[in-house]
């Protein structure tokens, strides 16, 4: 790479420059600000589902929210995310049905995303956190540096913006390596701007995530309630034939279901996009009904079905002995049509429910002779996240280290299951793909890789040479 001039790039230099000290100081307040934002947001959405579904209902008489509760409450997450999308700039985000965005938010489009996310993940739509968090961040680092310097090269905002999704992100996956991983390969950061940006994100993300560890002594409540960490699974210290022989089944198929769900949810999408508060209600009601069926067709409850994973994924895996072979095919078939029409309709992530779905696969294939549930659940994680997400990396970074504290055996599995998952969906998916250097913006799913806002803007393509 060359400057305008002509001349390398010396990233070293821009190292020991005290303008870099200077970015290092501001990216560490931005970790700490969107630390404590992101906190606010995650806070604020679990309170609010506690509020709704279990206080709220005591309050009124009921010993627990009936069945019919959730038919209203869904209702109501439609109509205020219709609302934010037709009224507020921002139009709440990015749909999540076109993947995972990492594309800057203007900071006058934040109060949009909140309010999306906090009615679509907080009222119980099958969406998860992680897209808000990231654009809360990406806003709130371009604000800093507008409050501080306005004429301020755009490099530098593009920096700031990285360091607060990388603060932001660490915060829900309870791990600021996750965050940097699923960041650095989304937005295909390379080359000397890999670590120009790096540095100063991963300055960000730690202070933040050690401002996340001692949230709880602090304020009494912690991020513990919808942090996901690692997973308590059986000890599998190696794996063997049979493991790789059932490894490859498993990925395929959860390669293909996500591609049926995301198939679904961009049809979807081209239906409800015209009227949105007329679908958005509509589907609501739909994905609470799929909940309450459930709740008819096995003696789970509805919160399997419905929310983004994160808090029901640790009592999935630890009490795998308490679903039936049938409860867990249920679940995959009402969840998956849930999470299909909340990507096509409401605002949010959709890495979480994915992870939820290829556990639950995970789990059906344990019963499977001679393929124990530790892999099973470790594959299906990774496979899930890469057939949404295609990001193989990233991918195996999560299914190694959400399951890490049963032992080394489960890494080889997870990295040949991320493999055949990856090119299954690239096979799969290959009349869909966009050209990448179409893009505007970095986004991956299996069916799209573009952003849905035009007036999203990516990192810049000469940032910090």
């Amino acid at each position: 790479m060359t400057d305008a001039a002509g001349a390398p790039t010396d990233p070293s230099a821009t190292l020991r420059s005290k303008r870099f000290l200077v970015l290092l100081v501001l990216a560490g307040i931005v970790g700490v600000v969107v630390s404590f934002a992101a906190w606010g947001f995650l806070e604020l959405v679990h309170q609010i589902q506690v509020g709704v579904f279990q206080g709220l209902p005591k309050d009124l008489g009921f010993h627990s929210a009936p069945r019919w509760w959730y038919l209203p409450v869904l209702a109501i997450a439609g109509v205020v995310v219709a609302f934010t999308i037709t009224r507020l700039p921002g139009r709440g985000g990015h749909q999540p049905a076109h993947g995972l965005s990492t594309a800057q938010l203007r900071p006058i489009d934040l109060p949009s995303v909140v309010l999306a996310g906090l009615a679509s993940i907080g009222l119980g739509l099958v969406i998860g956190p992680e897209a808000p968090l990231i654009a809360l961040g990406g806003g709130l680092g371009l604000l800093a540096v507008d409050l501080l310097k306005k004429d301020a090269p755009d490099e530098v905002g593009a920096v700031m913006a990285a360091a607060g999704m990388f603060a932001a992100l660490s915060l829900i996956f309870a791990s600021p390596l996750i965050a940097a991983v699923i960041l650095i390969e989304a937005a295909g950061l390379g080359g000397s701007r890999l670590t120009l940006v790096l540095i100063p994100g991963l300055l960000a993300a730690g202070i933040g995530s050690l401002i996340s560890i001692g949230m709880g002594s602090w304020t009494g409540l912690s991020t513990s309630a919808y942090a996901l960490g690692p997973l308590a699974l059986p000890s599998f210290a190696r794996p063997d034939v049979t493991d790789f022989a059932w490894t490859a089944p498993l990925a395929i198929a959860i390669a293909v279901g996500t591609f049926v769900i995301f198939r679904g949810a961009l049809a979807a999408e081209r239906v409800v996009t015209p009227r949105p508060f007329v679908f958005l209600p509509a589907i609501g009601l739909v994905v609470a009904g799929l909940a309450i069926a459930f709740t008819y067709a096995t003696d789970k409850g509805a919160s399997e079905v419905l929310f983004s994973g994160q808090d029901q994924l640790p009592g999935l895996v630890s009490n795998a002995g308490s679903w039936s072979l049938g409860a867990l095919a249920l679940l995959l078939v009402f969840k998956g049509i849930g999470y299909s029409l909340s990507l096509a309709s409401f605002r949010g992530g959709p890495t979480f429910p994915a992870m939820f779905l290829g556990a639950a696969a995970g789990l059906m294939a344990a019963r499977l002779p001679g393929f124990e549930s530790t892999p099973a659940v470790a594959v299906g994680l990774g496979a899930a996240v890469v057939a949404v997400l295609r990001l193989p990396l990233s991918a195996v970074v999560l299914g190694v280290l959400l399951t890490d504290r049963s032992g080394p055996g489960s890494a080889p599995l997870v990295i040949f299951g991320v493999v055949i998952a990856y090119l299954t969906t690239i096979a799969i998916s290959r009349p869909q793909i966009p050209d990448p250097a179409a893009t505007v913006a970095p986004s991956r799913s299996p069916e799209s890789s573009r952003s849905d806002d035009a007036r999203h803007a990516s990192l810049p393509e000469e940032s910090l040479k």
